[in-house]
């Protein structure tokens, strides 16, 4: 009798603004990292993506292999310019020939646009499809460039286009955001992202926290979504020697000048680098060599970089529009209404005033917390559901 043969690998195309080797692309990218790497062995992934980095002029060495590039446990085709087209998206398909299409962003308009506008004709079939919204139908993320993108999905409501469409929420907040816009009836799976870092630092050489300073870094696409400008709005009214690090690529120029304005102009007690963007692997470092990771974002889908924070010994300071909850009760942090400004101020000054004996117990009951309630082999067992199913 022969034996049964092994089941094939469930066939799964991703199409991404952004992949590895790049590091400018953000959560996203460090989302579609995780899931490879986790689920590599069980599922075959293919990804079609820009030949560059977000915001590089030129392609990535690997780019040049057109057949596709072995990264990690996935095959990933890097597309130029010139080839970010109908034909070529289509051709891809059908080489490919998936049985399941993941599309990593909601607004994307060369790779989720583009796939969307070939499913809808007819071109590729009624093959399964499956949405990462990637936080952009938050209402903080809704509220920038909203009637361009309130009109989009009017218009594409109108037409069915996201009829059959499986929607991948990381978050209970993330499916209210889906329903708030799609209705109760849309087919949501809450799938959390997967982070390449989640394993607490008890092992870190941490610097000493003084009394009287504080060293606060920002981690984040420079734009008006993660709102730098209101973190150095925050810092301008807190006294002691504070030095502040920003790290992240220039998203939106613009802002980018309002923000140097506004460092321009800000006290002695304050000093301002921006380093740019920073490699995944040199991140947890750079928070273990702060005190104070501070983000009042408008919103977050999951937070890769609340998390690398957290497992690296770093309290954090964020808004309340993300899910991570209840941080001052675990010990870990602060997550805070936008709106209440006075809390922001109290929290950091009393920040600058600890000392090095109780900022050491801080960093211990931030690394408890990330053990205690971040289990990611229930993560991982979401995100293996979501594919399991369909196909």
């Amino acid at each position: 009798m022969k034996a049964d043969a092994p089941a094939r690998s469930k066939k799964i195309l991703i199409a991404s603004d952004f992949y590895l080797p790049g590091f400018k692309g953000g959560g996203p990218t460090s989302s579609l990292a995780g899931l490879v790497d986790r689920l590599g062995d069980e599922f075959s992934f293919n990804i079609v993506t820009r030949d560059r980095d977000f915001g590089d002029p030129e392609p990535y060495p690997e780019s040049r292999k057109k057949t596709g590039h072995t990264v990690g446990k996935a095959r990933v085709f890097y597309l130029p310019p010139r080839e970010l087209s109908l034909r070529k998206m289509r051709r891809t398909l059908r080489s490919l020939d998936p049985d399941i299409l993941y599309l990593n962003s909601f607004f994307s308009r060369q790779f989720t646009g583009k796939f969307l506008l070939l499913r809808w004709i007819g071109a590729t079939g009624r093959i399964p499809l499956v949405i990462a919204a990637r936080g952009e139908l938050s209402p903080g993320a809704l509220a920038q460039k909203s009637i361009r993108k309130r009109l989009y999905i009017a218009v594409a409501r109108s037409l069915g286009i996201y009829g059959d469409v499986v929607w991948q929420a990381s978050s209970p907040y993330e499916e209210q955001d889906i329903r708030r816009i799609f209705g109760a009836r849309a087919r949501v799976a809450i799938a959390p992202d997967l982070s390449g870092t989640t394993s607490p630092d008890s092992g870190a050489r941490y610097p000493e926290k003084h009394a009287g300073t504080l060293r606060v870094m920002f981690l984040a696409k420079i734009s008006p979504m993660k709102n730098l400008h209101g973190a150095l709005e925050l810092l301008r009214g807190t006294d002691g020697k504070i030095q502040f690090d920003i790290y992240g690529p220039v998203k939106d120029a613009g802002y980018w000048r309002e923000c140097s304005r506004l460092i321009s102009g800000l006290p002695r007690n304050i000093r301002v680098k921006h380093h740019g963007a920073v490699p995944h692997d040199q991140v947890r470092q750079l928070f273990v060599e702060h005190d104070l990771f501070l983000l009042p974002t408008r919103g977050e889908n999951f937070g890769h970089v609340i998390l690398e924070s957290l497992s690296a010994g770093c309290p954090v300071l964020i808004s309340d529009q993300t899910p991570w909850r209840g941080l001052e009760q675990a010990g870990a942090g602060w997550d805070l209404p936008l709106e209440d400004i006075a809390a922001w101020r109290a929290v950091l000054a009393n920040c600058v005033a600890v000392g090095p004996e109780d900022y050491r117990a801080f960093r211990q009951t931030t690394l408890a917390y990330v053990a205690r309630d971040y289990d990611e082999e229930d993560v991982i067992a979401a995100n293996r559901a979501l594919f399991a199913t369909l196909g």
